[in-house]
């Protein structure tokens, strides 16, 4: 699989088909692999469908850095030029729907679309989370909060069981696992969620999640496309955070793609795909 310099490291990356170019980013704890059944069925004359791992994820280097939310920008704008993308639509899931947004609003012009799911539209306040979600975050902001995620498998056992309605079994679950054998590799996992912008804190993401939220509700030239799911504590997207973007993003469309848990990709790839491949968007991206 296709690696790239990218600044003092490495980004691999997922490419197929040539033509206008799809960029899925994944989010936490993830790699390019939970796009491994949508890309596939998204394949079309006219069409490049590309997935990174995000620095320090994946099969991408673990260069010696704090991977906080600036450093995943740095690395991922460094992919993209160093790929020479442009005229871009975007498909975004956890981290990787905020990387986007955060991408199309510094790149006016070169972005087509967006499309994203289970992401951070706003700053997060306890009345957006569940009861569950906003234990699990405490938990892993604490002082026991390296131990669970550094010295054990506890960030990716957890998300691809209760992020996952049936939860993954564990053939199913190496992949996700592999790429963090060590307490040192599991460090761009707990940076990452210590970073959810949860009331106000941190104070830099909070800020940098505003700021792309302007570019959300005065973007009327860019389609944007919502998946939604149902049926679980952990969604970070429900009803009232759908309804909320139905009144503060431009040119958006919503799709209702049934019930899964956060990491929807592996409960409902189907309806992802077909939402996905029914986006005008997307049908725009087949040149």
């Amino acid at each position: 699989m296709p690696t790239i310099d990218v600044l003092d490291s490495v980004m691999h990356y997922e490419d197929s088909g040539e033509g206008a170019p799809v960029v899925f980013l994944h989010g936490n704890p993830s790699s390019s692999h939970a796009w491994r059944e949508i890309m596939p069925a998204l394949h079309a004359p006219g069409r490049r469908l590309l997935a990174p791992d995000l620095i320090g994820m994946g099969r991408s280097g673990k260069p010696d850095i704090p991977y906080r939310v600036a450093d995943h920008v740095r690395y991922l704008d460094a992919w993209f030029e160093a790929l020479g993308l442009r005229e871009v639509v975007l498909v975004g899931h956890d981290w990787g729907g905020a990387l986007a947004f955060d991408w199309a609003a510094r790149h006016p012009g070169r972005v087509r679309g967006v499309a994203f799911m289970e992401t951070f539209l706003r700053p997060l306040t306890r009345h957006d989370l569940s009861e569950q979600a906003i234990a699990r975050a405490e938990k892993i902001r604490g002082p026991e909060g390296e131990s669970l995620v550094l010295d054990q498998d506890f960030l990716v056992r957890t998300a691809f069981t209760g992020g996952v309605l049936e939860g993954l079994g564990e053939a199913e679950m190496e992949p996700y696992l592999a790429p963090y054998p060590t307490r040192e590799s599991r460090r761009p996992l707990l940076a990452f969620a210590r970073s959810s912008p949860l009331e106000g804190e941190p104070a830099e993401v909070a800020e940098w999640v505003e700021g792309y939220g302007k570019w959300l509700a005065s973007s009327d030239d860019v389609p944007k496309l919502l998946l939604t799911f149902d049926s679980s504590p952990t969604l970070l997207i429900g009803a009232a955070m759908a309804a909320w973007c139905a009144e503060n993003v431009a040119a958006l469309e919503i799709v209702h793609c049934g019930p899964a848990g956060h990491h929807a990709m592996e409960d409902r790839p189907e309806a992802v795909s077909a939402a996905l491949a029914g986006w005008s968007a997307l049908r725009g991206a087949q040149r």
